[in-house]
């Protein structure tokens, strides 16, 4: 069978499953994000306690990711993706029942490990499914689905939380994720390219370290890593001094923070575009001080020059992430193509989890200034790996 490309009946529809898929993924995982002032208040810890909340569910998704690169070759990817979703929607809608911290802890857990079916085969099936010259765009829609559910579920549960209590609100957002995820199941066609069902674990375990010792790819791991961990700290600890003085902003105010989400929108189908034409290391090493020249303008004391930084950190982050996974995919073998996916994830996820839970400590003794002396600093080793990269700068044109 072919590659789906434009203009194929289903092009369009396929994109849309992608993208109802990744709204649920990020709209979920990242659904305490929003209300970690309140968490913290309600369970009487920290605030770096409360984002263990935001690291416990994106640690066990950065291992899980592994483990079902190992345990799924062969399987339908449809279901397995469908599956982690409907898993997800549901472990949400049971936040309502929680009444302390380690409850919430455990659950968030299991949601992370859940939520890992869905990526890790997503951009496998997209490598698979697409035709090459098209995977930096496909790619760019199917991340502009996580700047949609991240914003949509931090704006949902952000503004319910100020009237009702904010485990009603991840519920509610539970119950949303789930006619998501039954909506994925009817649209996304089956797989059509051919796969090796048997293979055996040996053969899977030595394509893991193929693509473990690839210096191209392991500088792509790092980026994500780098990139993910920058930006989640960021905004974790972002709405705890905006609800300080000067600026005293409400619960509902600093949750419309995350409307600056709809920029990664834009940002990483149109710079996923860009590097299908030009050179992918220029155009990531763009988004790369995009984002570095953003962090620092959130020092400025006016709210509006923090907002503006935030959009062009914002901007810069989505961009560089498509660029970044579209590339792993490029650079992987054909059989390998999972692995390396997974492996990206790992490390992307490994980020939020270990750098999202670092920033409290910067925070905590350094105020917001430290905060993004940290995020600074990571970005700027995100530069030298990028200048690094010597792998191929244009995504291939033909069929494989």
């Amino acid at each position: 069978m072919g590659h789906i490309e434009q203009g194929d009946p289903a092009f369009r529809k396929t994109l849309l499953a992608l993208f109802l898929g990744s709204f649920v993924t990020f709209a979920d995982l990242y659904s305490t994000q929003a209300v970690i002032p309140l968490i913290a208040k309600d369970f009487d810890t920290t605030p770096a306690g409360a984002s263990l909340s935001l690291s416990f569910s994106t640690g066990t998704m950065a291992i899980a990711l592994v483990i079902v690169s190992l345990l799924t070759q062969g399987f339908n990817r449809k279901k397995v993706m469908g599956i982690s979703l409907t898993l997800s929607a549901l472990l949400s809608v049971a936040v309502m029942f929680v009444h302390s911290m380690p409850e919430l802890l455990a659950l968030r857990a299991l949601q992370g490990a859940a939520l890992a079916g869905f990526p890790s085969i997503a951009m496998a099936y997209i490598t698979e499914e697409f035709k090459p010259m098209s995977l930096g765009y496909v790619m760019g829609i199917y991340i502009s689905g996580s700047s949609i559910g991240g914003l949509s579920g931090r704006l949902i549960i952000g503004t319910l939380s100020d009237f009702i209590p904010w485990t009603s609100a991840i519920a509610i957002l539970g119950v949303l994720s789930l006619v998501i995820s039954l909506l994925f199941w009817k649209m996304l066609p089956l797989s059509t390219r051919p796969k090796e069902s048997n293979l055996s674990f040996r053969r899977t375990m030595q394509s893991l370290k193929n693509n473990s010792v690839k210096p191209q790819l392991l500088l792509l791991y790092c980026m994500g890593f780098l990139l993910m961990g920058s930006f989640v700290s960021v905004y974790n600890y972002i709405g705890i001094p905006l609800m300080r003085a000067p600026y005293n902003l409400s619960q509902v105010l600093v949750s419309f923070i995350f409307v600056v989400y709809l920029v990664g929108t834009f940002s990483s189908a149109w710079m996923g575009k860009m590097a299908d034409r030009h050179q992918r290391k220029s155009v990531m090493l763009a988004g790369v001080l995009l984002m570095l020249s953003g962090i620092l303008l959130t020092l400025a004391s006016p709210l509006a020059l923090k907002i503006i930084g935030l959009v062009i950190f914002t901007f810069g982050f989505f961009g560089s992430h498509s660029i970044a996974s579209g590339w792993v995919g490029m650079l992987a073998e054909k059989s390998e193509k999972a692995q390396a996916s997974s492996l990206y994830l790992l490390f992307y996820y490994a980020g939020s989890s270990i750098v999202g839970a670092l920033g409290g400590v910067f925070f905590h003794h350094s105020g917001w200034s430290g905060e993004v002396a940290m995020a600074a600093v990571l970005l700027l080793v995100g530069v030298l790996c990028t200048l690094l990269n010597k792998g191929a700068q244009k995504m291939q044109t033909a069929e494989e």
